[in-house]
C-alpha cells in the first residue's frame, strides 16, 4: 500500500479534476473507479484546509464597482453586490461545494 501522502495527493488530483470536468459527481466517480462515499470524503479533507482571509483594499472606492473572486476548484465569483463577511463565506462555501 502506498504512503498516505500518496493518497492526499493522488485524491487531491482527482478533486481538482472533477472541478474543471463538468461531470456530476457520481458520474466523474463511476469514470474513474472511485466510491461515492470516498470521494466525498476526501472532498471534505481537502477544502477543510481553506480559510478565509482578511483582505485590505487599498482604495475603497474602486472596491465599490465590482470585484472578482477565484475559487480554488476553479470557478470565479464576479460582483458588483457588497457583501458582509458572513455572506461572502457563505456564498464561497456554496460555490466551492457545487
Amino acid at each position: 500500500m502506498g504512503k498516505p501522502t500518496d493518497r492526499r495527493s493522488e485524491m487531491r488530483r482527482a478533486v481538482e479534476e472533477f472541478a474543471a470536468s463538468g461531470l456530476t459527481r457520481r458520474e466523474f466517480c463511476s469514470q474513474r473507479g472511485i466510491a461515492l462515499t470516498t470521494f466525498d470524503y476526501w472532498r471534505r479533507q481537502l477544502r477543510s484546509r481553506l480559510r478565509l482571509v482578511k483582505v485590505e483594499v487599498a482604495r475603497p472606492e474602486a472596491a465599490a464597482q465590482s470585484f472578482t473572486l477565484r475559487l480554488a476548484n476553479g470557478r470565479s465569483i464576479e460582483s458588483s453586490w457588497r457583501f458582509d463577511e458572513e455572506e461572502l463565506a457563505r456564498l464561497i462555501r456554496i460555490s466551492e461545494n457545487a
